[in-house]
């Protein structure tokens, strides 16, 4: 098994072509200025030992020498080791409402980025449980499905924002429907789904939802955020400074509100239990310590494969390149003085 460590440096690659461009431009500039200066005799005088076929030589010798360095520092490795690790935990689709609502700032900097910033702190406290996550507003939608790669759950978490979601709402009822729909029913590992919102405009039969997740064995948590009272949604312009608030078509400001008893309801027909969020607390912290308690389920075996490093196959070569380059001189030899002119290069 073959891989680059660190597959990002080999974007450097795409800067050899520039600087082939670059190197090919400036050139033909000096020529350009050489020949405003003196003909082809009078360069002959002036510069009788330049050879141009020996700088184009040691240009492509820099160039694939800064290759080979690029390709090195991305370290290839090659897999020399396969072990079967079991693994063992429990399977947690967290849904999460993106609704224009969750932009209210009655818990700071607001309930959206409130509520990110819990989720990023639970999935690095997972040791082997399995994370998914679902986004809703007026539909539901997978962010990402149930993994154990927590690197690349917290990369799509960051990505997810009011805009996640184009339709309108809050499809409760379409978020648990859709969390039961991608766990493997078949497997026996213990799950649970938790919905972070503020339950406000709820759509769909939630009861019905609720029943389903229950007769499937999958436990229900609410955390509901924001203030019963309610608070106006702000609006900012692309600058990041707030223009005012949302207003209905009367031109009324909007107030979002926390359905506290909603949320509860689901949480208790769910076998679960409701959290109010509040600025200076983590409820998630409490579910993972509730979620901890359950038994894990041993649910498969991971290929873990020890890696070497085969860096050196590509410094070395660089390293030698870099040699023959800096030791070559610019003065013409009889080798290349004839190969210059068979190519007809001057």
């Amino acid at each position: 098994m073959f891989r680059f460590e660190h597959v990002e440096y080999l974007y450097g690659l795409l800067a050899i072509p520039f600087l082939i461009a670059v190197f090919w431009y400036a050139g033909r500039k000096r020529k350009d200025a050489i020949s405003k200066f003196a003909d082809d005799t009078l360069q002959k005088v002036i510069l009788p030992t330049y050879s141009r076929i020996k700088n184009r030589v040691k240009l492509t010798l820099l160039l694939t020498a800064l290759a080979f360095l690029i390709v090195a520092a991305s370290n290839p490795q090659i897999g020399t080791k396969v072990q079967e690790v079991k693994q063992a935990g429990i399977d947690v689709y967290i849904d999460l409402d993106v609704s224009l609502s969750m932009l209210a700032e009655d818990i700071k900097p607001n309930r959206l980025e409130r509520a990110k910033y819990q989720i990023a702190s639970l999935i690095n406290k997972l040791r082997g449980d399995r994370i998914g996550l679902i986004v809703f507003s007026g539909a539901a939608y997978v962010q990402f499905p149930l993994t154990t790669d927590y690197s690349a759950a917290n990369l799509f978490l960051s990505a997810v924002s009011v805009e996640s979601v184009p339709q309108p709402g809050t499809a409760i009822a379409d978020a648990i429907n859709l969390s039961v729909k991608s766990f493997d029913l078949k497997s026996n590992t213990k799950k649970a789904i938790i919905i972070i919102t503020d339950g406000e405009d709820h759509e769909g039969d939630i009861n019905k939802a609720v029943k389903n997740a229950v007769k499937n064995k999958i436990k229900i948590y609410t955390i509901g955020l924001g203030s019963p009272e309610g608070v106006p949604i702000p609006i900012y312009d692309a600058a990041g400074n707030k223009t005012g608030f949302k207003k209905d078509r009367k031109g009324n400001v909007v107030i979002t509100k926390l359905n506290e008893l909603m949320l509860q309801d689901i949480a208790n027909k769910g076998n679960g239990k409701y959290y109010r969020a509040y600025n200076n607390q983590n409820e998630l912290d409490d579910i993972y310590k509730s979620l901890s308690s359950i038994q894990k389920t041993e649910y498969g075996v991971r290929k873990v494969t020890d890696y070497e490093d085969r860096f050196y196959y590509f410094l070395a070569p660089a390293i030698f390149l870099l040699l023959i380059e800096f030791f070559m001189t610019n003065k013409t030899s009889k080798y290349f003085s004839s190969l210059s002119k068979r190519l007809n290069l001057g």
